[in-house]
């Protein structure tokens, strides 16, 4: 076990940044935390968890703290029987020891200098062999006008960075309200200049319990619904990502340090570096290999609440999720249990039952099936398709999940409608619900593609990708496989779907079905049409 202490240097602590009220991890205190890196041991750490985090540095509880414990018996979100709401996340990905909470740029970015006037040499992190693009001249520039936040390693007097993020990012808590317009929905907002990659920053109030009471919500807790678009340059990724975010505002309406629960594959190695986990906001969108915003527009709303209950009930689920997702006892699916789908699952589950949206067609997919199934010569393959097309929209496609809470979010606000809250804690939304923001954020210039808005069906999906599948910008991936003496119980026991769905086999038979009817109906008729030979 390594562990890594901050350098004392004044503006340097262990992961953490010494502005006032800055002192949190997402909802929780960052003092109970400690910074390590690699395979430790000895740590209050799953030893599965800590072999997908072997090369990484994260922050671990302190040995006094509470940790999230589970049931080794479920397997997910069906794991809700006792939730410690005090109980912290068992591993934070952090990516770094140090955290700098202002410091400018450089035009050249060769330079960064604090409020203080110290000034150290930077470094960039090296680009990930995979990655398509990286740091350019256009980030520089873009990034040099104003402060920002830096995770990374100071070595001498030079500074090597892992993830930016610009402190203009924030909520505005001086706005007043702007809601919904005739003509506005929140997939207009999301589409907006198709998908905003180059729009400037947006923070927008679209609805406040009263007057006045959203410019108080400086250290009140929070929850934000984290929509991400589609990728310019990578045909698979249309769709777009989902996560749930939890914190506390910051005494200027800051995010940056909110817990992010990213819902991403474990059984591959991502191009970009990604590992599924419990990350800072700032590391999960500016880590300059992996960071969201710079391959994609972003787009978030944000609830904000009188008490922490709903927002620390969803951390704590999601704390417990992740330990089960880390041993295997479910794995990612991108129908079945994607980031949208194990998000809003939580939900669920801890009662709020977001509206659902229905799925594409059976008919469809049934049809698909089979013809994905023969063209391809693989009945996975026609599974794949079957399950996108007969997968309810909610937990299929990221941007539906996001509309449908959102406008879940903001009929119960002005309405005080209760009837999708079917648990205690979230029938207390319509108490502690005090504001509602939207927030666009732009994709952080570099050598990549501009990002889209993501699509919301899977027809709409077809029209933004070229016709011709084999013209598909398809970034290749490696297998990352848990090794089988770290599965235990469930993992040794996979869920799988059946290749051969029932629907789709009622469907081929009343294809076959079909076609004989008509068949026997044309010789009756050819019978009856065609001269008797002699």
């Amino acid at each position: 076990m390594r562990r890594i202490v901050g350098v004392g240097l004044g503006l340097i602590s262990s992961f953490a940044c010494s502005e006032p009220g800055s002192g949190q991890l997402g909802l929780y205190a960052q003092d109970q935390f400690q910074t390590m890196h690699g395979d430790c041991q000895p740590c209050q750490a799953l030893p599965q968890a800590l072999w997908y985090f072997r090369n990484e540095t994260f922050a671990l509880p302190q040995s006094a703290a509470s940790v999230t414990q589970f049931d080794a018996s479920k397997r997910g979100v069906d794991d809700t029987q006792a939730l410690d709401l005090d109980a912290l996340p068992a591993l934070v990905w952090t990516g770094t020891t140090q955290h700098w909470p202002a410091l400018n740029l450089n035009a050249e970015a060769t330079t960064v200098t604090s409020l203080q006037g110290d000034q150290f040499g930077l470094k960039l992190v090296p680009k990930i062999a995979s990655n398509r693009s990286y740091w350019n001249a256009a980030t520089s520039h873009y990034l040099s006008q104003g402060p920002l936040a830096i995770r990374g390693e100071l070595e001498g007097q030079t500074l090597v960075a892992r993830t930016v993020w610009p402190q203009a990012f924030k909520l505005d808590l001086t706005t007043s309200t702007q809601p919904l317009q005739a003509g506005e929905s929140l997939q207009s907002l999301v589409q907006f200049a198709h998908g905003g990659a180059r729009s400037p920053y947006l923070s927008r109030l679209l609805w406040e319990k009263s007057p006045g009471i959203a410019q108080q919500s400086s250290g009140k807790a929070a929850l934000g619904i984290l929509l991400n678009g589609a990728q310019g340059d990578d045909d698979e990724a249309h769709g777009g990502h989902f996560a749930l975010a939890t914190g506390r505002v910051g005494a200027d309406g800051a995010y940056d340090a909110w817990l992010v629960n990213n819902y991403y594959n474990l059984a591959s190695n991502s191009e970009k570096g990604i590992i599924a986990g419990v990350t800072p906001f700032d590391k999960y969108m500016g880590d300059l290999n992996s960071g969201q915003s710079f391959y994609r527009p972003s787009y978030m709303l944000v609830a904000v609440f009188s008490q922490p209950q709903i927002p620390q009930q969803v951390q704590a689920l999601s704390n417990r999720v992740f330990q089960h997702f880390y041993r295997n006892d479910f794995v990612y699916d991108h129908a079945l249990e994607n980031c949208a789908g194990i998000s809003i699952d939580t939900l669920r589950q801890l009662g709020w039952q977001v509206p659902k949206r229905g799925v594409e067609s059976l008919l469809k997919a049934s049809a698909a099936y089979w013809y994905v199934a023969a063209t391809e010569r693989s009945l996975k393959k026609g599974r794949a398709i079957y399950d996108y097309l007969n997968t309810e929209m909610t937990r299929l496609f990221p941007a539906v999940a996001f509309d449908a809470i959102g406008n879940d979010l903001l009929n119960i606000a002005h309405t005080g409608d209760q009837s999708t809250l079917t648990s205690n804690t979230m029938q207390a939304m319509t108490e502690q619900l005090e504001a509602i923001y939207f927030v666009r954020i732009p994709q952080i210039p570099s050598s990549r593609a501009d990002g889209l808005a993501p699509v919301y069906r899977f027809a709409q999906y077809l029209q933004q990708a070229p016709a011709d599948r084999s013209q598909w910008k398809i970034i290749p991936v490696t297998p990352n496989p848990l090794p089988e003496p770290l599965k235990e119980t469930l993992a040794r026991q996979p869920e799988a779907p059946a290749l051969l769905p029932l629907p789709a086999i009622l469907f081929l038979l009343s294809v076959i079905g079909l076609v004989w009817v008509l068949l026997k109906g044309l010789r009756q008729w050819l019978r009856r049409a065609l001269p008797t030979a002699k």
